[in-house]
């Protein structure tokens, strides 16, 4: 072995250690203190020490060079010497911060920076609130899994309410749980209890309740109040059959996972869940294309003004189409999802302006389904009020992806060696594929992956946490206006 090489293994090795050493940090903040730690939207909680320095990679993209572990190791060890309570730190941007502002006292920084939540440590904001699924599909599951993995912090899922469709019903519930094709396996333990109806994981006790009518479930008859109604069936999706939930004991709101129909305010996480307010018993997280295109859109009109467009999604196949020919009431969904690109509509164009009213006629769209299980692709064409160059326009998205209030939403790439695969599991609403942009001055073509799944899913936790009020503040607060590059 050359020099070289003992070297770089003995630099790795000790990157491996100090990341090694910020688990047991990281899960004590969070499991003590609710002190929800991430680098640059990344979070870090529950992962191991190749994703911690992968992560710390990843910011030589952003500020052009490798974030230090040694620098992160010692802002948690201060937060956690300053007793933190409740507070979501993103520790690149905090490092950021701290060097911009030529301090060599990082205790007193921190002390300015978190200001009142400076020895509040297991204080929270909010008290837990329940949340109940109402159906157990693609969507209900990857919410369970995002729901668990937070331990019961904030939001606690209780119960799921499904109709029985065999005897070991809840044996099937769960191994779909366990497994997924496309998602992998669930991190962590499960164990079903057949008597009592119940499914433990990672310690989390979820009760699963049999019933063909909304109407008629009593939750508080298993210790649940005050509940959110998460109705990821798509069975109702007007406030007449969503009201249903509300007739049930121990039910306070409901939110469906799917656009709704009517006045219902349907909210896109980042866009628009301001407009939330406790008088709203129902509400609705759009749609996953929605999701994907809305905040997209939002910025580009910010910056450039947005005339008119058309959005065309390529889009994975669902479980409403089939799998070889049959009978469907709806057009061409009835030949093989596998098989073949299908043609059909989408309302996700015209439900953008539901979310922003500035957008009301200026957009048409159509979809193709495709033979992939998950992952999709939004091509947003775009006529701009003002001239702009691809460079320019990217330089922006990659801004705001990193520095706005949005960075949950949008995230960017500009690898010319992705595919739709790489996407899976991506918590943003959307990706921007920056080489695959083109702009001819007033005119620009941008491509948005999406997660459809999982991506979706975890917009529509970010709507619970609205609805709730339990999502922690942000350190460092990052701005809700246009970036500027």
């Amino acid at each position: 072995m050359t020099q070289q090489s003992v070297v770089a293994q003995q630099e790795w090795s000790g990157r491996e250690e100090l990341a090694e050493a910020m688990i047991p940090l990281i899960g004590r903040l969070y499991r003590k203190n609710n002190v929800v730690t991430s680098v640059y939207g990344r979070k870090l909680i529950n992962q191991s020490a190749i994703d911690i320095i992968k992560a710390h990679r990843v910011v030589r993209r952003i500020d052009g060079e490798e974030l230090d572990l040694n620098d992160t190791k010692a802002i948690l060890d201060a937060i956690e010497t300053l007793n933190v309570g409740s507070v979501a730190v993103d520790l690149g941007r905090v490092n950021k911060k701290f060097k911009e502002s030529g301090s060599a006292d990082l205790n007193a920084f921190l002390t300015e920076e978190l200001g009142e939540k400076v020895g509040q440590a297991g204080a929270t904001d909010a008290e837990p609130q329940d949340v109940v699924l109402y159906g157990f599909g693609r969507i209900g599951r990857l919410l369970a899994r995002i729901l668990v993995e937070r331990g019961g912090y904030g939001l606690r899922l209780r119960a799921i309410v499904v109709r029985k469709g065999s005897d070991d019903d809840i044996v099937k519930r769960a191994s779909l749980l366990r497994r997924d094709s496309v998602h992998g396996r669930f991190e962590g333990s499960i164990t079903v209890d057949e008597e009592n109806s119940t499914i433990l994981a990672n310690g989390t006790l979820i009760k699963v309740i049999y019933s063909n009518d909304p109407t008629t479930v009593d939750y508080t008859a298993h210790g649940i109040d005050n509940a959110i109604v998460v109705d990821n069936t798509g069975r109702w999706r007007d406030e007449a059959g969503l009201s249903q939930h509300l007739q049930a004991k121990g039910v306070s709101r409901v939110l469906l996972t799917a656009p709704g129909k009517g006045d219902l305010k349907n909210i896109v996480h980042g866009i628009n869940d301001s407009w939330i307010t406790a008088d709203d018993k129902i509400v609705t997280a759009a749609s996953c294309t929605t999701n994907a295109i809305t905040p997209v859109l939002k910025a580009l009109n910010d910056k450039f003004g947005v005339i008119h467009g058309h959005v065309e999604t390529v889009h994975s196949f669902t479980n409403d189409q089939n799998l070889i020919d049959n009978f469907h009431k709806g057009e061409r969904r009835g030949r093989s999802a596998a098989l073949n690109m299908v043609i059909t509509e989408t309302g996700a164009a015209k439900a953008v302006a539901k979310a922003l009213p500035e957008f009301e006629g200026k957009l048409t769209g159509n979809a193709i389904r495709v033979p992939t299980p998950d992952v999709s692709m939004a091509i947003l064409n775009l006529n701009l009020e003002n001239e702009t160059t691809k460079e320019e326009l990217n330089a922006y998205l990659r801004e705001t992806s990193l520095t706005s209030s949005l960075h949950k939403q949008i995230d960017y790439i500009d690898s010319p060696e992705v595919v739709s695969t790489d996407f899976v599991g991506s918590r943003r609403a959307g990706i921007v594929d920056g080489l695959a942009t083109i702009v001819t001055g007033k005119n620009a073509v941008v491509y948005v992956w999406y997660d459809n799944e999982f991506g979706y899913s975890c917009q529509v936790v970010r709507v619970i946490e609205s609805m709730a009020g339990t999502h922690p503040a942000a350190v460092p607060a990052l701005k809700a206006e246009a970036v500027t590059v």
